[in-house]
């Protein structure tokens, strides 16, 4: 079976600036299957080209310098590419399951931002370029063995190899004016990554009622960094241990509860564990990141279904020893503190007939510092409200309308909560017909015209005429206004 496909897509979007817009991509596959195997070869590229209205502070608004739809510097945007090839294969037994696959990807970005102005360069602005280049090797093997004994009880258990290097030719942070001049180079980097993962998967049904499912995963990461500043170069290796363990219980052929806990953790960037200076200044003295940080988790749940509901509560945990980020804007790496967040999340799903659904999903959540500081406790950006419900309906002649509606609660932007982000709400519409071999469909996209934000931070930035320092505002970009799109299909 040979599969091919291509979208052109050009996109002006609302801002005054004009977003540029431009994307390709396509996909080509080979693929073949035998009675109990699975062969394919596949390849994909992604190009694209934007102008971007970065956020805006809201004093420049609210002075009247520039509209919500503004943008304070026109060279802002981006280009990148990526091209992927890849081989899969699966083959079943009559007690076993064994999937592989390889792959090779390239990747390349040019993104341009300023978000300061001219807080750090009076003169040419703070206008600056990241840059990525590289080539992902990856590979991944699982086998998984069914229908075996232990004790008398039905077990089923699953191996599996994750093996990936990143090959980055140059990952940087450049000083720029207009886009194409670079003023400086803050920092560049050539890094090579490997991680290597092996895990194990054992499942045993105790009872008609009751089942386990516990794991471990072992993994090691090398990294080697050659920085354009001799004193970041170096090479640093870690490994972890991560063990898991569910339990599964069916109340009843409608109702299961189930309990999960155990260890994980997330990788810090390469860069920030070689680091001994700051390379904005090449002299002041910066902490070295532990390569891989440790994280922990529970959560308790029901699922749930009768008729035509499917719902499902769960109360979870989690708690990182850290939360160490790589500051991509100032390319320094930023420890922060070891925090805790909770919550309980909801999902939802009922169709009362045929060609009717509803859905309701909503989470809350607390994320907090785990740590005493004076500062306070409260991690900036993270939201303790989502909710999302939608509405379908489909009919048998082809005629088709939904309903969708988002919200994001306001969540504190500074560690002592003194400044919060207001609340988010959008509300989308689609009405529609689909015939065996074509389709008609309106979407209203932010049905109400909301001016809510998309994104809100809080910082210091300078526009002309302000103080040295700058001054501490909320930045933010804003929903896109109400957006009428029609669709034509054709197939054939």
């Amino acid at each position: 079976t040979l599969l091919a496909g291509y979208e052109a897509q050009y996109y002006d979007g609302p801002w005054d600036i004009g977003e540029n817009f431009n994307k390709s991509n396509g996909l080509v596959r080979w693929s073949r299957r035998t009675e109990n195997s699975r062969y394919a070869v596949t390849f994909m590229g992604y190009d694209a080209t934007w102008d971007s209205a970065d956020q805006i502070p809201l004093r420049a608004v609210e002075s009247g310098l520039i509209s919500e739809l503004g943008s304070l510097d026109d060279d802002l945007g981006g280009r990148t590419d990526r091209y992927s090839l890849s081989a899969d294969y699966s083959r079943s037994g009559a007690d076993s399951m064994t999937q592989a696959n390889v792959y090779v990807i390239r990747y390349r970005l040019n993104l341009w931002s300023n978000f300061t102005y001219y807080l750090d360069d009076p003169d040419n602005g703070d206008e600056f370029e990241q840059v990525d280049d590289r080539i992902v090797y990856g590979a991944n093997f699982k086998h998984s063995i069914f229908n075996q004994q232990l004790a008398g009880r039905e077990m089923q258990q699953t191996f599996g190899i994750q093996f990936r290097m990143d090959d980055i030719d140059a990952v940087g942070l450049h000083r720029t004016m207009g886009r194409y001049t670079r003023l400086s180079t803050v920092r560049e980097d050539d890094v090579r990554e490997i991680s290597l993962g092996a895990f194990y998967e054992n499942e045993i049904k105790w009872t008609d009622r009751l089942k386990s499912i516990l794991g471990v995963r072992g993994d090691s990461y090398w990294f080697d960094v050659d920085s354009n500043l001799e004193a970041n170069s170096g090479k640093e290796e870690d490994s972890i241990i991560s063990p898991k363990l569910s339990l599964v219980y069916s109340a009843s052929d409608n109702v299961e509860i189930f309990l999960s806990g155990g260890f994980s953790f997330h990788s810090n960037d390469a860069r920030g564990t070689t680091i001994t200076v700051d390379p904005t200044d090449g002299v002041t003295p910066a902490d070295a990141v532990d390569p891989l940080v440790r994280s922990k988790g529970a959560e308790i749940g029901t699922r749930m279904s009768w008729g035509g509901l499917n719902a499902s509560i769960a109360l979870w945990y989690l708690e990182l020893d850290s939360e160490l980020l790589f500051v991509g804007d100032a390319g320094i790496t930023e420890p922060s503190r070891p925090s805790a967040r909770y919550g309980i999340e909801f999902a939802n799903y009922y169709s009362p007939f045929e060609g009717l659904t509803f859905e309701f999903d909503a989470s809350f959540s607390e994320a907090e510092f785990r740590d005493h500081d004076p500062a306070g406790d409260k991690i900036p950006g993270a939201i303790d409200t989502v909710v999302s419900a939608a509405a379908t309906f489909q009919s048998e002649s082809g005629w088709l309308a939904s309903a969708r509606l988002r919200y994001f609660g306001p969540r504190p932007l500074v560690e002592d909560a003194s400044v919060e982000s207001g609340d988010s709400t959008s509300v989308n519409l689609r009405v529609g017909y689909q015939a065996q071999s074509w389709g008609l469909f309106l979407d209203v996209l932010n049905v109400f015209d909301s001016n809510d934000h998309d994104i809100t931070y809080y910082y210091a930035s300078r526009l002309p005429g302000e103080p040295a320092e700058g001054v501490e505002d909320i930045h933010f970009h804003p929903l896109e206004p109400r957006t009428l799109r029609v669709y034509f299909t054709w197939n054939y």
